[in-house]
């Protein structure tokens, strides 16, 4: 459980990072550059410490599935990026992939 606690804090941490990025301007903008650094940095302490009890792969597959979920919902809403039809198919697999990872593969029960 506590590893699930780790993961996700290292996801919304690099989901805000990589919001902060585009609103850094290319690192010209201080403060949502900092706020990058500091995210990034975070998140990857978290990412370490769930790498501890759960299999790299299986952390790995999640943590980019996700996030690739959640920034784009976050660009979306923020930033106004269109969403067409095959960005929302390939989205919808790769929940799909998680999901079946989840529910199916033993190897997350590590």
């Amino acid at each position: 459980m506590k590893a699930w606690l780790f993961l996700l804090s290292a996801i919304g941490l690099e989901v805000i990072g990589t919001t902060a990025l585009k609103a850094s301007d290319s690192f010209s903008r201080l403060w949502p550059s900092v706020l990058t650094v500091l995210c990034y940095g975070a998140a990857f302490y978290c990412l370490s410490i769930t790498l501890r009890t759960m299999p790299t792969g299986v952390a790995y597959a999640l943590w980019s599935g996700i996030g690739i979920v959640l920034i784009t919902a976050v660009s979306w809403l923020l930033f106004g990026q269109e969403l067409d039809a095959p960005a929302l198919i390939g989205m919808a697999l790769i929940v799909a992939g998680v999901v079946v990872m989840n529910l199916f593969s033993t190897t997350t029960a590590h």
